[in-house]
């Protein structure tokens, strides 16, 4: 593999329709189009970030199960079955490519790396216990002030972001740039629909999936993590001894996109060098 370039890295932005709902894809990289089979200048290996996504069958695109078609949908029309695929996901992004794995296993998965994983008891975790209440019967009372902050001007709604986040020693400014959509009470409802349905059906950990898939699985649990507290790591731990199962030593919060994305992401590069060499 080629060392790394200090050359800055083409990024394309754009809109599609995916599974009917409007998906925001940023592309890394020279390459717009990775749907042609058999491409000579297609990529050999192709990062897919899945986040802490929070957008009744497939037709439900904003549930869970929908959000896992969504993705795989979005993989069989853009990307050609060829490309090998690293999967980096936070959170109940964790549960979506665990999902993406057991349903699809013909995906050419080379490694899935899962940072604070939501994948189990999310209701029973100490979060869970103080907003499944709130999630799943009174969400529907938040809709009005959200509608009357979304009046604010753009500045004033910013003003209010930087406030919610001064406690942080550094925040970077995307954040407070994508925070801003949460004035918006479409996207509101998107996301406390989605976390409902996250805290009834997010229950037992699918320990077949990681089992048949251990070697390609890397783990990163918080140890201050409401979300999925330091027992669901020892826990794990103990049920899959050979797996790469890690335990952060630095402190990241499970929100850690706010304050130390590069961090992580220097981490997870250091992570992946074996494999990207092998390529």
């Amino acid at each position: 593999m080629k060392s790394m370039s200090d050359e800055p890295v083409p990024l394309h932005e754009e809109f599609i329709y995916c599974c009917g709902a409007a998906t925001h894809v940023l592309k890394c990289g020279p390459w717009k189009d990775l749907s042609k089979d058999g491409s000579k200048n297609l990529p050999r290996l192709l990062f897919m970030i899945i986040p802490d996504t929070d957008i009744k069958e497939l037709e439900d695109v904003f549930g869970l199960n929908g959000q896992v078609e969504h993705k795989l949908n979005f993989l069989k029309k853009n990307v050609s079955k060829d490309i090998k695929l690293v999967l980096i996901a936070h959170s109940i992004g964790c549960y979506i490519a665990l999902e993406m794995m057991k349903r699809a296993s013909e995906l050419q998965v080379l490694r899935s790396v899962l940072l604070f994983p939501t994948i189990e008891r999310m209701a029973q975790s100490p979060q869970g216990k103080l907003m499944t209440p709130l999630l799943c019967k009174l969400r529907y009372i938040l809709y009005m002030p959200v509608y009357l902050l979304s009046f604010l001007p753009e500045g004033a709604k910013a003003s209010l972001v930087r406030f919610a986040l001064r406690g942080m020693k550094t925040c970077d400014e995307s954040s407070i740039i994508t925070s801003l959509n949460l004035f918006s009470v479409d996207c509101i409802a998107n996301i406390l629909y989605m976390a409902s349905q996250e805290m009834m059906k997010v229950v037992e950990r699918d320990s077949a999936t990681i089992k048949k898939n251990l070697k390609k699985l890397i783990f990163y649990y918080g140890t201050g993590d409401s979300w999925c507290p330091q027992h669901y790591y020892d826990e794990i731990k103990m049920d899959f001894p050979d797996g790469d199962i890690r335990l952060c030593e630095k402190g990241l919060r499970h929100a850690f996109v706010l304050d130390a994305s590069k961090e992580m992401a220097a981490m997870i590069t250091d992570w992946l060098q074996d494999d990207l060499t092998k390529l």
